[in-house]
């Protein structure tokens, strides 16, 4: 408001006495007021203000009766100091109101900023002006106003919410009733600065904030509420909002492709995200954001999920990082992304491994090798793992769909086939060319991270019994010929299996080293013990004496003829042995036992690397020059079926010469580059004769933990009916593998016959536990 806008400022009443009347007191007090509501740039000195305060305090701590006044406020009869306040307060009521309505015509004639600015103005006036009032009636908000509120008067306010009162009720509501023309305002400001405009965001934040003001509550008129904001901005700026984005969204949309929309809406959701920041209260957040959500993500995450396909097939990383923070703002968005990618994953597995076997059908499968089928999991697996930390943040739900989809592919692929044997067996065998010496690792944290990377996939395995014996058998094997890489590569390797399976599953893994340790004290004793009673020993002799519960290995059920050239040692050592444990049991492993023999009859005498039951056969040598197929099954005691696989090995490396008639003949003119000779290749039937068998041990041992289960739920439970038996034990040995239900209800069977359990008296499908 400028002076020019103002009549001309009368001439200072001078200041009235203690006890003046309020015609003179109020003559006094307007002109200050006024002064200071409409000209307070001009200043007011500090002895005027103090004479303003003085008379205000002076009128309203008057006790002098004006006459026999009496007057009733409120159905409260009211005189003396009470009269000279309410006579005060209604005084200041009157000018706000007169003073607003002289003014709020400027406004009818203005549009858009220029109302706006005007309003801002005014308002910016007015409260500044209100809020020195204020103090000057200090002691009539402390005392006169306090004590009508104390009793109960209603619309009874300190001076300065009388002046935001009467501001909404003169000013703010007069412009407002004109189709809500200063909301209408401030929005199309705002779709200017949507579209791209610069616009000043200072007015329209000092627009709203008055907005925010003029809420009081009823309650407590120091304090404000929300109700003006709400209705007068709040609401309007939402339906504004929603239409705005509405059509905006629909349009981007037919006219660009999902990708760039994913741009469109995330730049959106930040400046309404930042328009609450620089303007809005922030009560408006929560409403906006969801309205935006729903508006910009909700109506079109059909479309989203459609193109979600696209996105995973082309890695558009940026994208997919898009996709999901929008659709996690919408309690139904991911779910749909992630069954697509659950299935995207499965496929993908699939596709790798049928890549390998390629269309060989079951033969190609059957020769698939552990490390290529091996690497293309886990490279399937690698890259939708970068996909779900990089793109999904990592998310739970997606983690599942990760975990749920390998699992799948894993277990049943085009090498498995009906299989559910296969993949274990796989991984095992990989496991165990990892751990051998031949293994082409050059460090040792390229060992461990191979490790880790068996683990990933081990997780997946629904059958891990099978695994634990395929590892089982070939540890044992690497620690019967030494060929591990490391012991510390096994001991690392165990504790992974153990932190992912318990103790009980790597127990019997355990005592295999137990085992080699005790045997090489064994052996240290053995030896010592023979050269103090025989001096030096005729043969280098060392013995590995394995648990027969903890070594998956059996020894062949034939008759072996020991050749005299060991039998010594041998009987020596089987006393020594019964001499430190009598009530054990030697069984002897000559088809796992290795040898080393001096070929003296050669030149240069050549050293072969042998199994027992060949050097059994190239010992027959030493008297003859040719034996028959016949000859040797009767002096070595190895039946035919299984020599001749042994003979053919020494054939094929020339050791031995054969005619088609089953003899062997010596081979004086034995020539080879090399001293020491391996011979004790494995044979060829050897792997499908260790999966028969270790399939066999799986069946049987499933048995046994079924029924095992089964009798500790029935101990703890006492009485349970079946189907909630099977469930308990199904959930139980799933971490071990999935058992069928026909081989639960059998185990049932057995433990009734073995009267573990018994049924319930005229039940079928209820049982007791027997005690």
């Amino acid at each position: 408001m400028t002076d020019s806008s103002m009549p001309p400022r009368p001439a200072t009443p001078p200041q009235p006495g203690a006890n003046a009347d309020l015609t003179t007191t109020w003559a006094y007090l307007l002109h200050g007021v006024d002064g200071i509501m409409t000209r307070l740039k001009d200043g007011v000195s500090y002895t005027k203000y103090m004479g303003l305060y003085t008379t205000a305090y002076n009128y309203c701590t008057s006790s002098r009766m004006h006459g026999s006044l009496e007057t009733s406020i409120g159905g409260t009869r009211t005189t003396g100091a009470n009269l000279m306040g309410s006579d005060l307060y209604n005084s200041l009521q009157r000018y706000f109101r007169d003073h607003l309505q002289s003014i709020r015509g400027q406004t009818d004639t203005l549009h858009d900023e220029t109302l706006l600015q005007k309003y801002a103005e005014e308002w910016n006036r007015y409260t500044v002006g209100a809020n020195y009032v204020n103090r000057l009636f200090t002691y009539l908000n402390r005392h006169w106003v306090k004590r009508e509120k104390d009793e109960g008067r209603k619309n009874v306010y300190t001076v300065y919410t009388l002046a935001l009162v009467v501001w909404n009720e003169e000013m703010f509501k007069y412009i407002q009733a004109k189709n809500n023309k200063l909301a209408n305002a401030i929005l199309r400001l705002i779709e200017r600065q949507r579209n791209g405009e610069s616009i000043n965001t200072g007015l329209i934040k000092q627009v709203v904030g008055s907005f925010v003001s003029l809420g009081l509550d009823e309650q407590d008129s120091n304090r404000s509420n929300l109700s003006v904001y709400e209705a007068a901005f709040q609401t309007p700026f939402l339906i504004a909002t929603e239409n705005y984005y509405k059509a905006e969204s629909e349009q981007f949309l037919a006219e660009n492709t999902v990708s760039e929309y994913l741009k469109k809406a995330e730049a959106r959701l930040k400046e309404e995200e930042d328009r609450v920041e620089m303007y809005l209260h922030s009560s408006t957040r929560k409403g906006l954001i969801l309205k935006c959500e729903d508006v910009l993500i909700r109506a079109h995450a059909q479309k989203m999920w459609d193109d979600f396909q696209n996105l995973l097939d082309f890695d558009k990383d940026e994208d997919l990082q898009r996709m999901y923070a929008l659709l996690a703002r919408i309690p139904e968005g991911l779910e749909p992304l992630r069954k697509k990618f659950e299935d995207h994953v499965r496929k993908a597995g699939l596709a790798a491994v049928q890549k390998l076997v390629g269309s060989g059908g079951q033969e190609a499968a059957d020769q698939v090798e552990p490390k290529a089928y091996v690497d293309a999991l886990l490279e399937v697996h690698r890259r939708n793992q970068e996909v779900v930390n990089r793109s999904f943040k990592g998310e739970a739900g997606f983690v599942a769909s990760l975990d749920k989809a390998c699992r799948d592919f894993v277990n049943t692929n085009a090498a498995t086939g009906s299989n559910a044997a296969k993949s274990p067996e796989l991984l095992a065998r990989h496991t165990d060319a990892l751990l051998r010496k031949s293994n082409k690792m050059s460090e040792e944290a390229d060992l461990e991270q191979a490790l880790n990377e068996v683990m990933i996939l081990f997780k997946y395995l629904e059958d891990k019994d099978v695994f634990q014996t395929f590892y089982s058998s070939k540890l044992s094997k690497r620690l019967i010929h030494s060929v591990s890489a490391s012991d510390e590569a096994e001991a690392s390797m165990i504790s992974k299996l153990k932190e992912a399976c318990g103790f009980e599953y790597t127990n019997k893994l355990q005592r295999m080293f137990t085992d080699m340790s005790l045997s090489k004290d064994l052996t240290d004793q053995f030896k010592a013990k023979q050269e103090q009673n025989h001096g030096e020993m005729e043969i280098n002799f060392s013995i590995l004496v394995l648990g027969t519960n903890f070594w998956p290995v059996q020894a062949p059920k034939i008759d072996f003829n020991i050749p005299a050239d060991i039998l010594s040692t041998y009987n020596r050592f089987q006393g020594f042995y019964q001499s430190k444990h009598s009530g054990r049991k030697l069984t002897w492993h000559w088809n796992l036992s290795r040898n080393e023999l001096r070929a003296n009859k050669m030149n240069p005498k050549y050293i072969f690397m042998t199994s027992s039951y060949q050097m059994s056969v190239l010992l027959q040598y030493n008297d003859n020059d040719s034996l028959t197929i016949d000859e040797l099954v009767q002096a070595t005691g190895i039946p035919k079926d299984q020599l001749e696989p042994v003979m053919n090995v020494l054939v094929k490396s020339k050791v031995l010469l054969s005619d088609e008639k089953d003899t062997y003949d010596y081979n004086p003119n034995y020539k080879n580059k090399k001293i020491r000779i391996n011979l004790n290749m494995p044979v060829k039937t050897e792997n499908k004769q260790d999966t028969s068998e270790v399939l066999k041990t799986v069946d049987d041992d499933r048995k046994f933990v079924i029924q095992a289960t089964i009798v500790r739920v029935m101990k703890s439970r006492k009485t349970m009916k079946a189907q909630a038996l099977i469930a308990e034990v199904t959930q139980i040995i799933a971490a071990r593998f999935t058992p069928r239900i026909p081989d639960i209800k059998k185990a049932i069977d057995t433990l009734l016959e073995k009267e573990y359990i018994e049924r319930a008296d005229g039940t079928r499908d209820t049982f007791n536990y027997v005690a």
